[in-house]
């Protein structure tokens, strides 16, 4: 039986690149994606708010539903913004927050207690280097902040699933080798950057049979940056 992974956030540069490393991986692929284009009859595409958590909560219960479990999830969705403490309100904070805790935590726990009820399954939250240390989020205050609480949840979620075959991973990239961020670094080296298809590769491996006993890892993919 093919396993089902998810993608959220599925239709951005990391988002193609997972979805077409499980769909070469012989998986069944759903995905979460704004535009929800037309793909390949193994890769399901949806529209789906998550920021409302009910939404994103159905979402989920309709895909087990359908599929019977999801054996891989892979939470993409996010943003990032710039500031200081001098330039960071708590209306900021809070943006930030909404963007990048609460679209992963509304999808990340309807999977997460589905993996538990089976007892197996791989979640794979997306970090951020700034949220590592105050050092690297100089600059990026609400980012940093709000970036920190997804491994605050991975180590949580991993002392939840300690007798259990689930197992929670955080993927934390460094400047990814997008079209976007060569037009906003245009003299920047980008050979030193990570590529999508290395991120989607990484986590590939920690899915498959070859990573089944690894736990709680924190990927750092960073490529020469």
């Amino acid at each position: 039986m093919n396993r089902v992974a998810v993608v959220t956030g599925a239709g951005g540069n990391m988002g193609r690149a997972l979805v077409q490393q499980f769909l070469n991986d012989g998986c069944t692929v759903v995905g979460a994606d704004a535009s929800a284009p037309a793909h390949p009859v193994q890769y399901e595409a949806h529209a789906v708010n998550l920021m409302d958590e009910t939404a994103a909560s159905d979402w989920v219960n309709e895909l087990v539903a359908r599929h019977t479990r999801i054996d891989v999830a892979v939470l993409t969705v996010g943003g990032f913004a710039m500031g200081g403490v001098a330039d960071t309100k708590t209306s900021d904070i809070a943006q930030q927050y909404r963007l990048n805790f609460e679209t992963t935590y509304n999808v990340a726990r309807p999977v997460f207690l589905q993996m538990m009820k089976r007892g197996s399954g791989r979640l794979f939250l997306v970090g951020a280097r700034p949220a590592l240390s105050a050092e690297a989020s100089r600059g990026m205050l609400a980012y940093g902040l709000a970036k920190s609480l997804v491994f605050r949840l991975a180590e949580m979620m991993n002392d939840e699933a300690k007798s259990t075959d689930v197992a929670v991973h955080v993927i934390v990239p460094s400047i990814i080798d997008t079209p976007q961020n060569r037009a906003a670094m245009p003299t920047a080296d980008f050979t030193r950057w990570v590529r999508p298809e290395q991120i989607a590769q990484a986590v590939s491996f920690h899915a498959s049979e070859q990573g089944q006993a690894l736990r709680g890892s924190v990927i750092k993919v960073y490529g020469g940056a």
